[in-house]
């Protein structure tokens, strides 16, 4: 199962930096392009991992960074 090591649920979480969100529903209704630079910081559960990236891909993201935030030992 996704989430699961050993037959326990994982407890690891990492911080995405990520660069180039859209501000919000508003801008895009905007003529012209609005540059978006200020990183983000997202904190993911290890079992979200990949549904997060594929949300923030689908906002015009990139992630520039994956840290990890705990241990799971």
């Amino acid at each position: 199962m996704l989430g699961q090591i050993g037959g326990r649920t994982s407890n690891r979480y990492f911080r995405y930096e990520v660069v180039g969100l859209r501000q919000s529903e508003e801008t895009e209704k905007t003529a012209y392009p609005i540059r978006s630079s200020a990183s983000e910081f997202i904190t993911v559960p290890e079992n979200r991992m990949n549904q997060e990236m594929q949300r923030i891909t689908r906002l015009g993201g990139k992630i520039v960074s994956i840290q990890p935030l705990n241990a799971d030992y």
